[in-house]
């Protein structure tokens, strides 16, 4: 079987320079700083290890004053308290997208007496860390940036969240903080300097940046949005985890079994961009905010904004055990408690599954939810198993069966099954309803949200309704020698609509004026093709997911071995 691409790169042609490692960095910065006064600015994505670059790269550049933005930003306790409602402290899991924005954390007058200050001093003022650029953009504008997967690894292993001491704090409420609070302020911030940056720094490898101008970051940028392109995939461990995903991935050998691959999650995901012999990092996220309407499609930024609407991971319970029973909001509801403006419909696509697998969905006949949610309760009190097999419909699943899951409906996949996940983004609003008594990998009980769930199990997603619309809803669109074209989902009540291709011939595809994000789901190896030549082909492998820019409208998928008899492609996209 073709070789799965774990990192996935895209190549930039025609660029003046990219550096690797800090001798060379500070050399190329040492170049335009010459002598005389200057202020290089190097504004830090909240994450950042901020020492690592002061001892390595601004005390090499020997600077007359050195300034740490992140002293200046308001203390602990003045931004917990403006922050206290966006993250809900009673929650673990569960806060509100923040409307703050990073200068909302600076006294402004503090911030005036600074550059005041800045401009008396002769000779090189160096700025760094969270907020650094709201001091003055400088001579010489540095951004530090960080994937959020390696954002959440630091929180793994003692690191903290901007301006609090919880290194040993729970894992959760340090990931909720950054994706609730810190992830946003700095990405909007982000935005705002784009254009004007003069330095793109990759800080994601301890003591090993690599940095490229900004002009050249740019163009990286307009390169991965002009072609097909995958985001670098990331594999976590779980307390379900099977063992498909480490045979298939060839992936290296851990204590606990890989339950999650995030392999088509642009908001987490991140981007190898190769300059030469030097890799570039940076958030797949980047591309969204930047490109929306090449990315997305005018008609999907429109409604949608800056925000990639698709997910495609993987959940892999082979040898494993069943997922979480949960539910997802309801759009009044996600809207009204969390202020979100759409919510989490999927799907579970069955890429594999071994005999007796299953997928339990919809409640059965007649249940009261009453007598439901009591029993959840009393299970999670302890010394009580919950009998699901009361209340939940338990289904079998075969490989490429298709199960739609629209919010409200109660759902889990079963034991011995590698699911191809396709949903909308809004990933982290999961209410578990019974987890099987699991305690977490990190030695705590796994948070459930009874309360949530029971305002949004929508009981009339029974036995009979959820078989006669959301197994294996198969409609064929088109049917000819070498290609048969299906619609499997999703769901009415759902905005992604998804089609299956089946095909031993080239094959012409639409974005449909939507971003397309795709999967080979059968079949070793296909070529993406370009109808009027205006990107080299670009090879996909099985099982990986890749995303087609809107703008590109026509494309042609061509099985690259004569071996492959017949492929399978899922296509994703927003319906019109």
């Amino acid at each position: 079987m073709a070789k799965y691409d774990r990192y996935p790169e895209t190549k930039i042609e025609n660029y003046q320079g990219a550096w690797a490692g800090y001798e060379a960095i500070v050399t190329e910065l040492r170049k335009h700083i010459g002598k005389g006064k200057k202020t290089v600015v190097i504004e830090s994505y909240i994450g950042i290890d901020n020492n690592e670059i002061c001892k390595n790269l601004i005390e090499s550049l020997q600077p007359e004053k050195i300034i740490f933005a992140d002293d200046l930003a308001f203390d602990t306790e003045k931004i917990n308290q403006m922050v206290e409602r966006d993250l809900i402290p009673e929650d673990r899991v569960f806060g509100l997208l923040t409307h703050y924005e990073i200068r909302d954390f600076f006294d402004s007058n503090v911030l005036k007496k600074t550059k005041e200050e800045i401009d008396q001093i002769e000779g090189l003022t160096v700025i760094y860390g969270t907020g650094a650029s709201l001091i003055t953009k400088g001579d010489i504008l540095i951004y530090a940036d960080l994937a959020r997967w390696e954002a959440q690894i630091r929180y793994r292993t003692g690191g903290t969240n901007w301006k609090i001491e919880n290194s040993e704090e729970d894992i959760l409420k340090k990931y909720k903080r950054g994706y609730f609070f810190e992830w946003r302020i700095s990405d909007k911030l982000k935005q705002q300097l784009h254009s004007s940056i003069n330095y793109l720094l990759d800080t994601n490898r301890k003591n090993d940046p690599a940095m490229v101008s900004g002009e050249d970051y740019r163009h990286g940028l307009e390169v991965v949005v002009s072609q097909p392109f995958r985001g670098v995939p990331y594999f976590d461990a779980s307390v379900w985890g099977g063992t498909w995903m480490e045979e298939k991935f060839d992936l290296e050998h851990i204590d606990k079994n890989y339950g999650w691959a995030f392999d088509g999650v642009p908001e987490e995901n991140s981007l190898y961009l190769k300059y030469g012999d030097v890799r570039i990092e940076v958030p797949s996220i980047n591309v969204v905010h930047q490109y929306p309407d090449e990315l997305l499609g005018p008609k999907v930024h429109s409604r949608f904004g800056k925000e990639f609407p698709i997910r495609f991971d993987y959940l892999d319970t082979m040898n494993g055990g069943n997922l979480s029973l949960q539910v997802h909001p309801l759009t009044e509801y996600i809207q009204e408690k969390f202020g979100m403006h759409y919510t989490q419909d999927e799907s579970y696509y069955i890429l594999d599954a071994d005999e007796g697998a299953t997928v339990y969905l919809g409640v059965k006949e007649n249940i009261k939810l009453d007598d439901m949610v009591n029993d959840l309760k009393k299970a999670q009190d302890g010394e009580y198993i919950f009998p699901d097999e009361k209340y939940i419909n338990c289904f079998p699943a075969r490989k490429h069966d298709h199960f739609l899951i629209p919010a409200g409906t109660v759902h889990c996949g079963g034991t011995g099954v590698v699911v191809l996940e396709i949903s909308a983004t809004p990933y982290i609003f999961t209410f578990k309803l019974w987890d099987w008594g699991r305690i977490g990998l990190d030695g705590k009980p796994r948070p459930v949200h009874i309360e949530h769930g029971k305002e949004n199990i929508q009981t009339n997603r029974d036995t009979k309704w959820v078989q006669e619309n959301l197994i294996n809803n198969v409609q064929i669109v088109d049917e000819q020698e070498g290609h048969k074209e299906e619609r499997t989902g999703l769901h009415k009540l759902e905005f992604i609509e998804t089609r299956r291709h089946w095909f031993n011939e080239p094959i012409v595809l639409s974005t449909k004026e939507s971003v397309n994000m795709l999967n080979l789901i059968d079949g070793e190896e296909a070529v993406v093709e370009s109808i009027d030549g205006s990107f080299t082909p670009y090879e996909v492998h099985y099982g990986e997911t890749f995303i087609i820019p809107a703008h590109i409208g026509r494309y042609r998928i061509v099985p690259k071995s004569p071996q492959d008899k017949k492929l399978a492609i899922m296509q994703a996209y927003v319906r019109a």
